[in-house]
């Protein structure tokens, strides 16, 4: 006689009865890694300012604040993953959190622009292995029917950050110094740490992949050498010089060798075989292009709102609550639109919603009335929801579960790589535009100052300042010159939205297919219970 196949729980019911306490603790510690960077998008502006006010940072170096996080964070996701499922998610967890808290303590204290990029790189150590971690014991201490629901709570505590985010940094920027914005994460992590402790499970694959640090060196050079020169390129306002062309193809080179290494290794961080298929690679494209137009476009939101509307960073972050709000309503509810319509049409009308509020963008000018602002948010929040949500399970459900850190690590690596060259990018094409569209407005100001007053509007204003009344006639030209790069600016984000539009109409699938009964799973080996 055959014995019929195991279809019952597979997740012990004392984790089990627990389990959304647990995805409770994994959002805490999600929302600080998400909390830093939305705090820290209204605080561009008080760092670009000089000292003792802020740091004086150049928009290079601001972007180099973001991406050295960024780059950091999705170069070492993989191995984070790699670690966490053979020594312990949880384990993982709480060694990413603590060295997370130290990093945000220390960015706090930066005495320049130079020593704020090297804590963020610290803290970025920190977050690699935070995030993939959380996604991972999410799926392992829910059963597969009830996935789909938690990845959307999951997703939507993205919103509850970026929500969060702008209003506290706002608040702690009216009351106190700009490394306060840094010093809050200190408090959470602690809070973190003590419910993860107390209530978390560790689990971990009982088949773990080896480490790859060949592939984890080439990765993280092939990006750094790309972003930077990238930046380079902006900042110079030509992508033409040889520093800039050298620093470019020696990126793309490197990577293309990561590629190669990848696909010849026994042991490789990306396992370059999840690409044929059509359906995963097409999810994690969408991810990446969305992250790409959205990172670039809120990158230069905050000066618009700061610099051209004179809002305040409290007022800024009060103006991003309808995105959040937004992510924070329809992300746990996407995974309901994918029941009735699928991924495709889920995904594809929520980057083609994202890529019209992108246009729109380039609508705006000094004197828009300020709601129709909140309505593009709004709409922006709502699009990115029913992206995130329906890619994330998709991404998730194509591995076995055991391999969830795996799966969770190549999903967030994709969005960070996609959200860093989208402020590169973005942002060099906002330097270009600007600097080519002030440099003729500034024959007032001294032959020593043209150079740096052309780097941003920050940077002009800044100039203006010192000039007293002979730089009043700086305002208007610096505020147009602005406006025109950030349409141009937004008109490229729309288009990488399109092509993400077009890769989830072709490759997404219909509605999710329904499961196969009796088709085994692999069990999850859980320690310390």
């Amino acid at each position: 006689m055959t014995t019929p196949p195991v279809t019952g729980p597979r997740i012990p019911e004392v984790v089990h009865r627990r389990r959304w306490a647990i995805l409770g603790v994994l959002m805490l510690s999600l929302l600080i890694v998400v909390l830093d960077n939305s705090i820290l998008n209204v605080a561009i502006k008080t760092i670009s300012t000089p000292a003792p006010t802020g740091l004086g940072a150049t928009q290079s170096e601001l972007e180099w604040a973001i991406n050295a996080y960024t780059l950091v964070f999705a170069g070492l996701l993989f191995t984070a993953g790699l670690l966490g499922d053979r020594i312990g998610r949880k384990k993982v967890l709480l060694g990413g959190l603590v060295v997370f808290g130290i990093g945000s303590a220390l960015a706090a204290e930066s005495g320049s622009p130079d020593q704020l990029i090297g804590y963020r790189a610290l803290m970025a150590l920190g977050a690699a292995f935070v995030m993939p971690a959380t996604l991972a014991v999410l799926m392992n201490v829910f059963e597969r029917d009830e996935q789909p629901k938690a990845i959307g709570i999951w997703a939507g505590g993205v919103g509850l950050a970026i929500a969060i985010g702008p209003i506290t940094g706002g608040v702690l920027l009216d009351h106190f110094w700009w490394g306060s914005v840094f010093l809050i994460n200190v408090p959470i992590v602690i809070v973190a740490v003590a419910l993860m402790v107390w209530l978390v499970p560790d689990s971990r694959d009982p088949k773990p992949g080896r480490l790859d640090p060949v592939g984890v060196v080439l990765s993280v050079v092939g990006l750094v050498l790309l972003v930077y020169g990238i930046i380079e390129g902006g900042e110079l306002a030509d992508f033409t010089a040889p520093k800039v062309l050298s620093t470019i193809i020696a990126g793309v080179v490197v990577l293309a060798g990561f590629v190669w290494f990848e696909k010849r290794s026994d042991h490789p961080s990306i396992d370059v075989t999840y690409f044929k298929n059509k359906v995963f690679s097409a999810a994690i494209a969408a991810m990446g292009l969305v992250f790409f137009a959205l990172m670039g476009v809120t990158f230069f939101s905050v000066f618009y709102t700061q610099s051209v509307r004179g809002y305040s960073p409290l007022q800024t972050g009060l103006l991003m609550l309808p995105l959040a709000a937004a992510q924070m309503i329809f992300a746990p509810r996407a995974r309901l639109v994918v029941d009735r319509f699928g991924h495709k049409v889920t995904t594809g009308v929520g980057l083609v919603l994202l890529a019209g509020m992108l246009a729109a963008f380039a609508t705006l000018d000094a004197d828009t009335p300020i709601w129709v602002l909140e309505v593009i948010f709004f709409l922006m929040g709502t699009g990115m929801a029913h992206v995130m949500t329906p890619t994330s399970v998709v991404i998730m459900q194509a591995l076995p579960r055991e391999k969830a850190g795996s799966a969770s690590a190549l999903s967030n690596t994709f969005r960070q790589v996609g959200g860093a060259l989208g402020i590169a990018v973005l942002g060099s094409v906002l330097s270009t535009a600007y600097r080519n569209g002030i440099e003729g407005k500034l024959g007032s100001v001294p032959a020593a100052l043209r150079d740096t007053a052309g780097e941003s509007i920050e940077a002009t204003l800044g100039v203006a300042a010192k000039l007293g009344p002979q730089g009043k006639a700086l305002v208007t030209p610096a505020n147009d010159a602005f406006l025109h790069a950030m349409h141009v600016t937004a008109l490229c984000g729309t288009g990488v939205a399109l092509i993400g539009a077009v890769v989830a109409f072709l490759f997404l699938p219909g509605k999710p297919p329904v499961p196969q009964e009796g088709k085994e799973e692999p069990e999850l080996v859980v320690v310390g219970e």
